[in-house]
């Protein structure tokens, strides 16, 4: 119990008067009625010291933040802060996260070539375990110097982008050194992967189809056109496009490069993800992982 609930139980239980309970233990007057009556400039330093800190964050995550994401991080940092206060405090400052444009779709799907059937159906239920559902995609990177492309690869456990790859041609070669680059990270071993993509000829060729076949991936495809059928890939971009390529303009492939490989690194490690438990893909892994060992080491 603390002092001033102590001070304050002496009068009701025992009509103690407050000045001599006060004198009794060493403490003043003024700070036990500060204490029972709260102290309005207490909380009003509190509360503007919590918009300060709102406006440094929301500026930090280059206004992508909400006041889910915000929420998050205050109380990382040991804030005891509801979402409802810091949505209060955000639309006080006018900061409202910007909404996301839609964005073209690049797939140029080849009428001949194989097909593979939708295994997911637009189920992007995050597995409950790692290397379980990938997906992936292709997009443009503009730049000064000339065509410029990203091919991805995510993990939808975490929503980790677990394998990228960049250069100046859209083809299956791109998409395949995104492929290899996640069955690297993921150390080698995926066999029983599903792998999800639209029907673009970058997929459906012979280039992409046995390198999944060497790894023991199974290719998985939603419809010609619609963005619906490959949703986590396609926030993916959106979200790349949305953060950094609409803020920055690159005169060079390699700046762009550059920029698109340190936002990827923050994407994976620092930005918070709604279906990661509002953690990055990493920390969600890990926490994850963690989890699971304690649990088997409870049922052995």
């Amino acid at each position: 119990m603390s002092l001033a609930a102590l001070i304050a139980t002496q009068r009701a239980e025992y009509g103690v008067p407050h000045a001599l309970a006060c004198r009794a233990l060493g403490v003043s007057q003024a700070w036990f009625y500060k204490w029972r009556t709260g102290d309005p400039s207490l909380r009003r330093k509190r509360r503007a010291a919590l918009a300060a800190l709102i406006g440094y964050l929301f500026k930090k995550h280059h206004g992508s933040y909400g006041s889910p994401r915000i929420t998050a991080d205050l109380r990382d940092l040991g804030w005891r802060v509801s979402r409802n206060t810091v949505a209060k405090l955000m639309a006080e400052q006018d900061l409202v996260a910007r909404r996301k444009r839609g964005r073209r779709s690049l797939t140029k799907a080849d009428r001949s070539a194989r097909k593979a059937p939708d295994s997911l159906g637009r189920d992007f239920t995050p597995p409950n375990r790692p290397d379980v559902r990938w997906c992936g995609d292709l997009t443009e990177i503009p730049n000064d110097e000339g065509k410029f492309y990203l091919a991805a690869t995510l993990d939808l456990h975490s929503r980790r982008c677990v394998g990228f790859a960049m250069g100046a041609h859209h083809d299956a070669e791109l998409a395949r050194a995104a492929l290899c680059m996640a069955i690297a990270v993921r150390g080698g071993s995926v066999a029983g992967v599903v792998f999800h993509t639209d029907q673009g000829g970058e997929y459906t060729g012979e280039v992409f189809a046995r390198a999944c076949r060497r790894a023991g991936i199974t290719q998985s495809m939603g419809r010609t056109g619609s963005a619906l059928d490959n949703a986590v890939s396609e926030a993916f971009n959106s979200t790349l496009e949305f953060e950094l390529l609409r803020a920055q303009r690159f005169a060079t492939r390699e700046q762009a490069r550059r920029a698109v490989a340190a936002w990827i690194d923050e994407y994976n490690t620092i930005r918070r993800h709604s279906t990661a438990a509002m953690l990055s893909p990493v920390e969600f892994e890990r926490a994850q992982a963690h989890a699971q060992a304690q649990a088997r080491r409870r049922a052995a």
